[in-house]
């Protein structure tokens, strides 16, 4: 028989291992993924910022963005063990997101307001300091965030539905942050192209994510405290870290999700850090059309995140990815590629209803990827826990983690040494309606689209050996039951 205690797990009790979060509960841990987007939905501004306002040359900017992701990617397999060690009152994963919020709220806000006249070296190293600082402690909250997610519910579906709530959480945050930015920050001429909007713009959103980071504490604390806790031991820090790492790599799901999740944002990164580049520059398009281009893709995005556990009743979840992977490569292929062909080249209002279309299809099949690859990360967690006997979601979503920062930032590297590749004007960031050859802008639509596009074929083509289909999980879900139940029966008789 169930039983429900308001703030506690709904569940028949931890040796069942049937969690399911109820509705307030799953309301306050969406504001938690306010961190997570927030810097997301800024992200594809800093790239524009450093290159085309400051003018710091993409090559650097590239750099300096890429070595911050990687070393907060290599951070990440340590930030994931010590929060599967932690052993508290409050659980294992609220002390470090209380840690984490309002440090990456902070350096969020520094990023976008470097001293002025700065030489061009302490300019770029005030972007790699700051942008390591605020990816760091995005992760110190993000990965513990992620994980205490799929400790709350365990059901094939109704994990899904829980990434569900905390991804149109992000959509809403998205569409706030992007209201603002361009209705107040970089408003009228100029839009993006104004220095003075960018230091508000970075305390006001960094501000944002440090409150809908202590919400999401302060309205799931009750209910993370009282989630079964592991039986075994925690490891030592150092030495298990290594054991724990070679251990999940052990695990061939992983290794697969790994792979695939790696190329795919590669793929992103590129694709994401030129975005701003082609649509003021190749696109023509005004701040406050290119805030309608980002409405689209969110709309998208809201369309396809509830279909997502609908698609998931019927098809495996990594049919799903596939599926979401092959909408997204669509889009990159077939406009961009019409614009970099020369075939197909509309600028200003000429362009949006052709833009908005593209970006929302596109933001369909990443509502799939974003619900179904972090559901598929957390099930491959629990075979973990069958194949070797510990639980390590903690490390699965570090896994993860490391593989889309290392990969984004190899992204952003890629986008930076294209902009120079492709002998991009730097006078353009700082004239309003700048001539830019046809040359370049065809170069850089190619750039921004179909090569990408190429990149997310084979990281859909790495995920077809993920073996854990519906019917698996099932199985998977009854071994730990059953392995639960037997701990809580040894609990009780010593």
């Amino acid at each position: 028989m169930t039983t429900t205690v308001e703030g506690t797990p709904e569940a028949t009790g931890p040796a069942t291992g049937e969690l399911k979060p109820s509705l307030p509960i799953k309301f306050f841990y969406g504001f938690g993924q306010m961190v997570e987007s927030g810097y997301l939905t800024v992200a594809p501004f800093i790239f524009f910022y450093y290159t085309a306002v400051l003018g710091l040359s993409g090559s650097l900017v590239g750099l300096a963005l890429g070595i911050s992701l990687v070393l907060d990617a290599v951070l990440d397999p340590l930030i994931g063990s010590i929060s599967d060690n932690l052993r508290t009152r409050l659980g294992r994963r609220l002390p470090m997101m209380l840690l984490g919020a309002p440090l990456m709220g902070l350096w969020l806000a520094l990023l976008f307001a470097p001293p002025p006249e700065l030489s061009v070296f302490l300019l770029f190293t005030w972007l790699t300091v700051s942008k390591t600082a605020l990816r760091g402690f995005a992760s110190v909250y993000n990965l513990p965030y992620f994980a205490l997610g799929a400790e709350m519910a365990d059901g094939y579906v109704e994990r899904s539905k829980l990434v569900a709530w905390r991804t149109i959480a992000g959509i809403m945050v998205g569409v706030v942050i992007t209201f603002l930015a361009y209705t107040f920050f970089f408003a009228g001429p100029g839009g993006l192209q104004k220095a003075e909007g960018y230091p508000a713009f970075g305390w006001t959103i960094g501000a944002m994510s440090f409150v809908g980071g202590a919400i999401c504490c302060l309205g799931v604390w009750r209910y993370a405290a009282a989630l079964p806790q592991p039986t075994t031991a925690p490891a030592r820090l150092g030495r298990g870290l290594v054991t724990e790492i070679v251990e999940v790599f052990a695990n061939r799901s992983f290794r697969i999700l790994f792979a695939s999740a790696l190329l795919t944002y590669v793929a992103a990164g590129l694709n994401g850090t030129l975005n701003s580049h082609a649509y003021v520059f190749v696109w023509k398009l005004r701040p406050e059309t290119i805030q309608l281009i980002t409405y689209a893709y969110l709309l998208g995005l809201a369309v396809g995140v509830p279909m997502t556990p609908a698609l998931l009743r019927r098809v495996e979840k990594r049919t799903a990815v596939i599926l979401g992977v092959g909408v997204i490569l669509a889009t990159w292929t077939l406009l961009p590629g019409a614009r970099a062909a020369g075939l197909f080249a509309p600028v200003g209002e000429d362009a949006l209803a052709w833009l908005s279309a593209s970006v929302f299809v596109a933001g369909v099949g990443t509502g799939f990827i974003a619900i179904a690859y972090p559901a598929m990360m957390a099930d491959a967690a629990d075979e973990h826990e069958v194949l070797f006997g510990a639980r390590r979601e903690g490390m699965y979503f570090a896994g993860l983690g490391f593989a889309s920062k290392a990969a984004a930032g190899l992204g952003q590297l890629l986008g930076g040494v294209a902009i120079d590749i492709l002998r991009f004007p730097k006078e353009a960031g700082r004239q309003v309606d700048a001539a830019v050859p046809e040359g370049v802008l065809r170069d850089l639509a190619f750039a921004w689209g179909p090569v990408p596009a190429l990149m997310g074929v084979v990281a859909a083509a790495l995920l077809i050996p993920y073996a854990i289909s519906r019917a698996r999980h099932e199985e998977i879900a009854a071994q730990l039951r059953a392995k639960r139940a037997r701990d809580v029966a040894e609990g009780r008789s010593s």
